[in-house]
């Protein structure tokens, strides 16, 4: 079973940078769209970046300007580089793969706290 497994989370001072990196346990095909998103204690699951294989890229409004995200097609690898981090950017972020026929898969997730 296909798993993406997502990296470079952990603890940064509010300003600070982080950079998530998801790549797949194994080759993954037909892949259309790739993305972040983000759940904070009590709260749903929302979408942060996506971007897809011609590179289009969409943001949540909270993010737009601080965050980058981009792709490797070859690999299925995603990124997010997340600057200028605010203490309500502490969430935890997970990869999404969704194929051209909707299949999606997930990561288990990654901390990522924001706090000085």
């Amino acid at each position: 079973q296909v798993q993406l497994v997502e990296s470079g989370g952990g603890l940064a001072q509010p300003g600070g940078s982080l950079r998530l990196s998801c790549a797949p346990s194994r080759n993954l095909f037909n892949i259309y769209l790739m993305g972040w998103y983000h759940q904070a204690p009590g709260k749903q699951r929302e979408l942060v970046a996506t971007i897809t294989n011609g590179g289009r890229t969409n943001y949540a409004d909270s993010v737009k300007g601080r965050f980058t995200i981009s792709r490797d097609n070859a690999k299925n690898i995603v990124y997010l580089q997340m600057d200028s981090l605010k203490p309500e950017d502490t969430a935890v972020y997970y990869c999404n793969a969704k194929t051209v026929t909707s299949y999606e898969y997930w990561g288990q997730g990654t901390q990522v706290t924001v706090s000085s």
